[in-house]
């Protein structure tokens, strides 16, 4: 998983406007989006529901603790040998918006959504997003640079290498801002 830190780093104009005309006049324009999942298939290898752990086995067949916050319920009705069954889905998506005069920040939502109250078998699936947004502060035409300034931290400074990338660097404006959205979904499944 990136760290929150490195996104705005991560914000190249390559992948910015490689599947972008910036010629749209909507107030948001989305830029590009990257995705990745994962899945495992496992069983439970020890239950604690006192502390809010489950021990389940790991691809290797050892041992991985998860710790769990006190919102899981139902860990009494896991039982040794059940199966587990872990979809993640991570993604970052790029938007700019073509407004004037936004400010760098970053914001965070979540929410969990339990399985049924008539299933008794524990599970559900979690949501958590971070926006970060980034200000341009500067176009250099002549050296095919973009300057964003993330929420925290310093001001970076991106160099664009295509020719036809830097001929759509003319639409940009200084004071627009650029949003990264990271969203991560997991879905948990238990059964016997």
């Amino acid at each position: 998983m990136k760290s929150i830190r490195s996104l705005p780093c991560v914000i190249a104009l390559a992948s910015l406007f490689s599947t972008v005309c910036l010629t749209a006049h909507a107030d948001d324009i989305p830029l590009g989006s990257n995705s990745m999942q994962g899945h495992i298939v496992s069983r439970v290898l020890a239950v604690d529901p006192a502390n809010h752990q489950v021990t389940i086995e790991g691809r290797d067949k050892s041992p991985v603790p998860i710790q769990l916050t006190d919102q899981a319920k139902n860990l009494h009705n896991l039982k040794v040998g059940d199966t587990v069954d872990i979809h993640v889905v991570r993604s970052v998506a790029y938007v700019l918006d073509t407004d004037v005069g936004g400010t760098p920040g970053v914001s965070k939502e979540s929410m969990t959504i339990r399985a049924t109250k008539d299933n008794p078998n524990p599970g559900g699936e979690a949501v958590r997003e971070v926006k970060v947004t980034s200000k341009i502060t500067r176009i250099d035409l002549k050296q095919h640079e973009v300057t964003l300034l993330p929420p925290e931290g310093e001001a970076t400074v991106l160099k664009v290498e295509d020719p036809k990338l830097q001929e759509r660097m003319k639409k940009l404006q200084v004071g627009q801002t650029i949003d990264a959205i990271y969203t991560e979904v997991m879905t948990v499944k238990t059964s016997r």
